[in-house]
């Protein structure tokens, strides 16, 4: 039988919120207007988010086999961190209220669009035959960092990864191109709407204009895709 942190992440949490929305509807409501001051809550509060980005990042490579076993439980290890803490510092009814409104008001939708995205994309499939010259893949990889901002990192990702591996399938060295498609595709391209990243995402649930990101990081976002572009061309 399979224990509860056996299953995928994103499937327990989004569990979990549709069961606090339908046991707990006041909170649910209530969770809109939760009570942190966090404009004068202290960085350190934010440690166990660092901690859990360390953990995402560096577990595959330092320790897989407890990784691929545990993930769930060290994840809820540090969510119990923050949630343990802000209990006790603001009481449980207003740590309540903080946790379902990241859930029900942040995190399910971000899910939603998620699975949409990856939905589409993954029935998508871009058929051919490209040699991968350096100049096709510098090509391949400027569409898909503008993609990126129109159907997301995810979907821009999943239907451009097969056809560059494919591209590149004959050539002795190719790592680098996966490497610099997923800084310009899955990372970069989606600087300029909130569709193509999560945080912006965030930040347009909480009332950030849809365009404000391609109005004022345009200029950020082509001085960086150029530089790591121009470095993928001279190594390629």
């Amino acid at each position: 039988m399979r224990g509860p942190f056996s299953y995928p992440i994103p499937l327990l949490a989004a569990c979990a919120a549709i069961i606090a929305a339908v046991l707990f509807p006041a909170q649910a409501f209530a969770a809109e207007e939760h009570g942190l001051p966090g404009a004068s809550m202290p960085l350190w509060w934010a440690l166990p988010f660092a901690g859990l980005l360390l953990s995402i990042a560096t577990g595959p490579l330092l320790f897989p086999h407890v990784w691929e076993h545990h993930y769930g439980k060290i994840s809820a290890l540090w969510a119990a961190l923050v949630i343990v803490p802000l209990a006790a510092a603001f009481g449980v009814p207003t740590a309540t209220e903080a946790v379902l409104h990241a859930l029900l008001t942040e995190y399910m939708s971000f899910i939603i669009l998620l699975f949409a995205l990856f939905t589409i994309s993954g029935g998508i499939l871009l058929a051919g035959n490209i040699h991968g010259t350096p100049l096709v893949n510098a090509g391949l990889l400027l569409v898909g960092a503008l993609l990126a901002s129109v159907i997301g990192t995810t979907g821009a990702s999943m239907i451009l990864i097969r056809p560059i591996i494919r591209a590149n399938d004959n050539r002795p060295f190719n790592a680098h191109v996966v490497i610099f498609f997923i800084f310009l595709v899955s990372n970069i391209g989606g600087s300029l709407t909130p569709l193509g990243d999560p945080p912006l995402f965030v930040g347009f649930l909480r009332g950030v204009d849809f365009f404000w990101t391609a109005a004022n990081l345009w200029r950020e976002t082509l001085f960086v895709g150029g530089a790591v572009l121009a470095v993928f061309l001279v190594i390629d």
